[in-house]
C-alpha cells in the first residue's frame, strides 16, 4: 500500500501528512469484512508529501497527548483518527480534536503489522505503542486481536485510497506515469531515510492470515479494493479509457507490492525505481487521444 512505523508504501512525522479531509468511520463491522466503507486502498509512515511511505513514528506520541485543529492541513489530522472513529471536534470547524486510545490503537496496529507481521504483533504491544491503557483493549475491541487487525487493515486501505487524490492534486499536469512515480516515491523516500524494516500492512496481513482467518482475508481484499477504486478513477480522469482503468489500477498496485518485497529482500530501492521507469511509459501509452 501506500509506508510508516508510524503504508504503500511510509520517516518524517506522517501525522501532518494525513490531515487532509475526513475519514469515514471504521466500526466493528470491518471485522467481518462487510463494512461498505472498506470498498475502494498504500504506504503507512503515512506516505508522501514530506513524509515517507507509511512511517509515522512520531505521530502516535503526538496523538496521545495533544489536540490538533480539524480540517485540511492540520497536523495529525482526521486521516489518523478516521480508521477507528472520530473523537471530538469536526473536520474543517477549526475546533481542536483529541484522539482517544481507540484511534491510536488502530493506527499503531497498522504500523506494527507492517513491520512485524500479524503473528508477531500482540495486543499489549499495540497498547504500549499507542500509549493507551492496556485495560481499554477489551472495551474497544471485544472481538479481540482479529477485530483490531481487521480495522487496522481497513484504515490502511482508506489511507492509501485518499493518498491517490493528494498525489494527483500535487501534479501540475497529471499523467499515469507521474502518479505511479509518486506512489513509488513515497516508498523510496522511506527506505532511503529509515531503512527497509517495514512494508505494506495490508500485504503483511494477507500473507499471515489469508488461509487462516476468513474475516481478515475479506478485510484485506476490501482494503485493496479501497485503494484500487480511486486509482482507477484518477486514471480515467487523465484520459485512460474507463473500461481499461480498473485493470491498470490493479497492475500498478500489484507491481508496486511486488517491488516492495524485492526492495526489502535486497535492501535496495532498485526494484521500485525500475517499476517507475519501465511501467510509467506503458501507462501513459494507454491514454486515449483527445479530439
Amino acid at each position: 500500500m501506500a509506508a510508516p512505523d508510524v503504508p504503500s508504501g511510509v520517516a518524517s512525522d506522517a501525522a501532518s501528512d494525513e490531515a487532509s479531509g475526513g475519514s469515514p468511520e471504521v466500526t466493528s463491522e470491518v471485522a467481518s469484512g462487510t463494512s461498505p466503507e472498506v470498498t475502494s486502498g498504500a504506504s503507512p509512515e503515512v506516505a508522501s508529501g514530506t513524509s515517507t511511505g507509511w512511517d509515522t513514528s512520531g505521530a502516535v506520541g503526538a496523538l496521545a497527548n495533544s489536540k490538533v485543529p480539524g480540517g485540511s492541513g492540520a497536523p495529525g489530522g482526521s486521516e489518523v483518527a478516521g480508521a477507528a472513529g472520530r473523537s471530538g471536534g469536526s473536520g474543517g470547524s477549526g475546533k481542536a480534536r483529541t484522539y482517544g486510545p481507540r484511534e491510536r490503537m488502530v493506527f499503531s496496529a497498522a504500523q506494527l503489522i507492517r513491520r512485524d507481521g500479524v503473528a508477531s504483533t500482540g495486543m499489549r504491544e499495540v497498547a504500549a505503542h499507542a500509549q493507551a491503557p492496556r485495560g481499554s483493549l477489551q472495551h474497544y475491541f471485544p472481538g479481540g486481536k482479529e477485530q483490531l487487525v481487521n480495522e487496522a487493515v481497513a484504515w490502511a486501505g482508506q489511507y492509501a485510497g485518499r493518498r491517490v487524490a493528494r498525489f494527483v492534486a500535487g501534479m501540475e499536469a497529471p499523467t499515469p506515469s507521474g502518479l505511479l512515480a509518486a506512489m513509488v516515491g513515497q516508498w523510496t523516500d522511506e527506505y532511503e531515510s529509515a531503512g527497509f524494516g517495514a512494508g505494506c500492512p495490508v500485504a503483511a496481513a494477507t500473507v499471515d492470515c489469508a488461509d487462516s482467518t476468513d474475516s481478515t482475508r475479506a478485510a484485506t481484499a476490501a482494503a485493496f479494493a479501497t485503494w484500487s477504486a480511486p486509482l482507477a478513477e484518477a486514471l480515467t480522469g487523465m484520459g485512460v479509457p474507463a473500461a481499461q482503468s480498473p485493470s491498470l489500477a490493479t497492475l500498478m498496485i500489484s507491481t508496486l507490492e511486488g517491488a516492495l518485497l524485492i526492495a526489502r529482500a535486497e535492501q535496495d530501492v532498485r526494484a521500485l525505481r525500475t517499476v517507475a521507469r519501465e511501467l510509467g511509459p506503458m501507462l501513459d501509452a494507454c491514454v486515449a487521444a483527445r479530439p
